[in-house]
């Protein structure tokens, strides 16, 4: 942790999807680790959307505009010159994309092959980490867990559209980058992200908090599907100690970098309602038929980033699960400021990952 605070500390670093969940727990955290952060965003929500709540948007230099405008990406790219860029930018929802292929495809898929397009005709930029998805593989019906080797695929619009950014973003690697030995490009998949501040609809503990609030019975459309879920600052961690690592030596780190949970950790939905029922200390769940198609049990391994990048999980999925509950308890029932309670957990964060 004292590598990153010293690393990061006054570098430009450029966040797309900076106003989205990730997004937002990562710009607090590249703050207080002393960067100089440009944001780009796309249609917030203002009023419920964890960015605003955090007044990231006077903190940092946001810019408000869609990924698919080549012409803006480039000129803010080459305006600010970030040595460092963090691609969040995405359509991230499954069900969404069964509505919205097209929408999805062109975000996910155009929108990163315009971000690597400037990144070839830049000189500045150092490092980048591409954000996909453990959804990007082949379902192969394993309980060893997908390996960054593995066969890349999916039949859904969503799955699909990460598995084809993918090999668009090893291809302009292996074919513009890998000789030059300047610039580190890597892709980082990672499993079912949760933490406080998450407001999407169709998200597992967001609707819990909502249902439990209203007095509602929380609906849960598959009981018994298995999901990596970790606490969302797990991946971000290994985004920022891979994104350094490949800024000093970008040939070896460059690839692809699973950033998922402990082996034999999935747990089903059900489990996990549980469990935020526990915490908040009400509620009730209902069963409801689900009519799409989503991988019943999805896990990654995480060796290669335990072995190269010293990186590994810090909490196991009840207090990955705890966590998230206490921030939205503070936030919702204690009514103490969003802005505090994020920085309460990245120090807490923070400090638990040196004893790990």
């Amino acid at each position: 942790m004292e590598e990153l605070k010293k690393f990061y500390k006054n570098k430009k670093v450029l966040i797309t999807g900076a106003t989205g969940f990730k997004g937002a727990w990562l710009s607090s955290w590249l703050l207080k680790l002393g960067s100089i952060v440009t944001g780009i965003g796309y249609n917030p929500n203002k009023n419920e959307n964890l960015f605003y709540q955090l007044n990231l948007d006077r903190k940092i230099d946001l810019k408000l505009f869609d990924i698919r405008d080549i012409k803006k990406l480039s000129k803010v790219i080459k305006k600010n010159k970030p040595s460092i860029i963090f691609h969040l930018a995405a359509q991230p929802l499954i069900y969404e994309s069964y509505k919205k292929p097209l929408l999805t495809f062109d975000i996910n898929y155009r929108g990163t092959l315009n971000l690597m397009e400037c990144i070839r005709n830049s000189n500045f930029v150092k490092s980048v980490v591409i954000v996909t998805s453990d959804k990007c593989y082949e379902s192969n019906f394993s309980s060893k867990g997908f390996k960054e080797t593995d066969l890349l695929g999916g039949i859904d619009p969503y799955s699909a559209s990460k598995s084809s950014t993918e090999i668009m973003v090893r291809a302009y690697r292996e074919s513009f980058f890998k000789k030059k030995n300047i610039v580190g490009i890597s892709t980082g998949r990672a499993g079912n992200v949760i933490g406080g501040g998450d407001w999407s609809p169709k998200r597992l503990i967001p609707d819990c908090i909502k249902s439990i609030r209203l007095k509602k019975a929380i609906l849960i459309r598959n009981p018994k599907f298995n999901r990596p879920w970790q606490l969302v600052l797990e991946p971000l961690r290994g985004y920022l100690t891979l994104a350094l690592k490949q800024y000093h030596k970008p040939i070896k780190y460059s690839g692809a970098w699973n950033f998922g949970t402990k082996p034999n950790s999935l747990t089903d939905v059900k489990t996990i309602v549980s469990y935020i029922i526990n915490f908040w200390g009400s509620g009730k769940m209902l069963i409801k038929k689900n009519n799409f198609y989503e991988q019943q049990n999805l896990q990654l391994n995480i060796n290669k980033a335990q072995k190269y990048l010293k990186w590994k999980p810090t909490y196991n999925i009840r207090n990955s699960v705890k966590m998230t509950i206490d921030w939205y308890f503070r936030v919702l029932e204690k009514k103490e400021n969003p802005d505090k309670v994020t920085s309460d957990h990245i120090d807490q964060y923070t400090h638990d990952s040196k004893k790990n």
